[in-house]
């Protein structure tokens, strides 16, 4: 982390708080800053989960047959990372997340019991695309 970023936290957004989406305000209201578009490491299984509005994904990880999913970093006043994180919902939480180029962030993460009566829509590669094929 460069020297003038040390009162930033990055945060990997993979569903509705991505640019654009009906969450994202929640991100730039707290001085959230878009950084990147990439993709977690092939760790991961995404699934749309029930009993959200707006609709949301879960992103979990799993030991095999995962998949890397589209999602965006973006750096968050240090002083406001608390107040995000707890506006979150169970079964969603943070955790720490691995990007296809090997970096660590912290990100959201679902609780596995959530994925139960879940969608699984990890062939899609990401909720932007999910999101897109749904309304075509």
């Amino acid at each position: 982390m460069a020297e003038n970023d040390q009162q930033y936290i990055e945060v990997a957004v993979c569903g509705a708080h991505m640019s654009g989406l009906p969450l994202n305000p929640q991100l730039t209201a707290l001085g959230g800053e878009f950084v990147q578009k990439t993709k977690t490491a092939p760790y991961y299984k995404l699934f749309k989960l029930n009993g959200f509005t707006p609709e949301r994904p879960g992103l979990i990880r799993i030991s095999e047959a995962g998949q890397a999913i589209a999602l965006e970093v973006w750096k968050l006043p240090i002083e406001n990372y608390g107040k995000f994180v707890a506006g979150v919902p169970a079964p969603l939480g943070f955790g720490t997340l691995v990007l296809a180029d090997g970096a660590k962030v912290q990100g959201f993460l679902c609780e596995a019991y959530a994925t139960e009566d879940a969608v699984d829509i990890s062939a899609y590669g990401g909720w932007r695309c999910y999101i897109q094929e749904k309304s075509a």
